[in-house]
């Protein structure tokens, strides 16, 4: 199959971070007091757990970061000139495809082999019946009077051995990198990762990974041949809307804050350090943006982006394209309007250092504005430019959730946990209620946002200089 690959802004700019990533992590190791710093964190199981977590769901967000169009069958041939579709599909969708492709007609609750409501159908002497019809693909392979469980006993048999081969590699690779590090025998270093003595958590890793392998393994075994999570209104597996929704999640969770830092950096600096009439504008600007209702600011950016792309449809060649304009849009505009909190705490900081006597210092020997803030003042604000960010990271999730949910926030076509939520809303008043597309939502948000509130507690532990031990 050929394909054409399709690099979305939001798909650059993901690369970048994880490149960014990659070279903070290089400089932190390089740097003692950062590698010590993370060395704390990492000595808590709970903040291991959580980043493992977290690297789960980043590498299901990169998967669907991988983005391309596949060419249509026939096509080309006679023109020399391949013709690809218009739709375009990631990595993750790939290894989705059964959960993608098979859709229903509408509800179906989880693990249910026919639809959620009745339908009238004919009978074969003519006559009519309310009926709840079979699905076209979950649980199509049990005959009508077979039983569910045993077919799924069968498949699951083999799921706690793939989960336990996969935490076993790992365990072996984590002994070796103990023993060589530690210049101590494998067999010392198995016993102490499996006891729980080494100098980072990696117990904690070891249980998450087989935990996660264990769900992966029950998805691979059960999701092509059952809706383990159900379908919603128009037939679509849940679980994979909500394996979709991942990367939505983190893009506005990262996006909108890297667009959020140089406003809250640069200016919370400059406010606390030059004071004055720099203050005085800065303290204006923010308490202004303070003082005007956030959602309202929102929608009415949102509303204004939206005019814009609806008037420049041919700047985008696919709905892909145009929906992750309106996502990017998202974050920049979340990103301008939630500066201001960060600003405001790195002022109060920068008044307190420029005070200190290494500062005063610096000055008496003509060291230059710019000097001192950046050898300075900087370094010794970020402990709080990094607890703010793992913090706003979470509550900015679940601010898309809020925004899409009042009809302000992503594009229609964009899967995310937001859209998922208000799509479920109006079917909370049926009898009975159809309520696994809302329950579904809700865990993957909470993992998600659980995992980052927890390992930011260990960071601000870490390296908040007050309560560093």
């Amino acid at each position: 199959m050929t394909i054409l690959p399709v690099l979305l802004p939001t798909d650059a700019l993901v690369f970048v971070l994880m490149l960014a990533a990659v070279a903070v992590a290089v400089q932190a190791a390089r740097h003692a007091p950062s590698r010590e710093a993370w060395r704390r964190v990492g000595q808590r199981p709970v903040a291991m757990a959580s980043a493992t977590i977290l690297l789960v769901f980043a590498a299901i967000g990169f998967l669907d970061s991988l983005h391309y169009r596949e060419q249509l069958p026939g096509q080309g041939e006679a023109t020399q000139k391949a013709v690809y579709s218009s739709e375009v599909l990631s990595a993750l969708d790939a290894v989705l495809t059964p959960l993608r492709v098979q859709t229903e007609k509408t509800y179906s609750a989880p693990f249910a082999r026919e639809l959620f409501q009745r339908e009238t159908v004919e009978q074969p002497d003519g006559g009519q019946a309310r009926i709840y019809p079979r699905l076209v693909y979950g649980a199509a392979h049990l005959q009508a009077d077979e039983a569910m469980w045993p077919d799924l006993l069968h498949r699951l048999a083999w799921t706690p051995l793939a989960a336990l081969l996969m935490a076993g590699a790992l365990l072996l690779a984590l002994a070796g990198h103990v023993a060589y590090h530690g210049r101590m025998p494998f067999s010392v270093a198995l016993r102490r990762i499996v006891s729980g003595q080494t100098a980072l958590a990696w117990r904690a890793v070891l249980l998450v990974v087989f935990l996660a392998a264990l769900l992966i393994a029950a998805g691979v075994a059960l999701a092509p041949h059952y809706h383990v999570l159900g379908t919603d209104k128009v037939g679509q597996d849940v679980l994979y809307l909500s394996l979709k929704s991942i990367r939505t999640g983190l893009v506005i969770g990262t996006l909108t804050t890297l667009i959020m830092l140089p406003f809250a950096v640069a200016l919370g600096i400059a406010a606390g350090y030059l004071g004055g009439w720099v203050d005085d504008a800065i303290q204006y600007v923010y308490t202004v943006l303070n003082s005007i209702p956030s959602v309202l600011l929102i929608a009415a950016s949102v509303l204004m982006m939206q005019v814009m792309i609806d008037s420049h449809s041919n700047w985008f060649d696919t709905a892909a394209q145009r929906a992750d304009a309106r996502l990017l849009a998202l974050c920049a505009i979340l990103g301008i309007t939630s500066w201001t909190g960060l600003c405001r705490l790195l002022r109060g900081e920068t008044l307190k250092l420029r005070e200190l006597d290494y500062v005063q210092a610096a000055r008496a020997f003509g060291a230059s504005t710019a000097a001192i803030l950046r050898r300075h003042v900087l370094p010794n604000v970020m402990h709080i430019v990094l607890i703010t960010v793992v913090l706003d990271f979470s509550s900015l999730v679940l601010a898309e959730a809020v925004l899409s949910y009042v009809g302000i926030g992503v594009d229609p076509t964009t899967i995310s946990f937001g859209t998922m939520i208000n799509m479920a809303r109006a079917e909370l008043a049926r009898e009975p209620v159809v309520w696994w597309s809302l329950a579904a939502a809700f865990v993957f948000m909470l993992v998600l946002v659980l995992a980052a509130n927890l390992l930011a507690d260990a960071v601000r532990d870490a390296f908040d200089p007050r309560r560093a031990r």
